[in-house]
């Protein structure tokens, strides 16, 4: 009997990922947990920064960069890691 050749899956490209990635993914098993927890330690990071940084641009765009990093993350979990 011959040997087959192993088939492979070509991966999707990133505009095959689009519908996928863009449409509503309703939270999961343990997913909810795990957007507590990060929302819980992004908030204690936030609040750290305010209390241990002068008020500035910067301390400003630390924290709107901490909510995009938390809003990322979240992605990433919503999307089981597709991106």
């Amino acid at each position: 009997m011959p040997d087959q050749a192993p088939t492979f899956e070509r991966p999707k490209s990133l505009a095959e990922k689009l519908p996928e990635i863009f449409k509503y993914h309703a939270p999961t098993g343990d997913q909810p947990k795990k957007y507590v927890m990060l929302r819980e330690k992004a908030l204690e990071l936030a609040q750290l920064i305010v209390s241990e940084t002068p008020q500035c641009a910067d301390q400003t765009a630390a924290i709107r960069l901490l909510r995009e990093a938390v809003m990322t993350a979240n992605a990433a979990i919503s999307l089981n890691g597709l991106v």
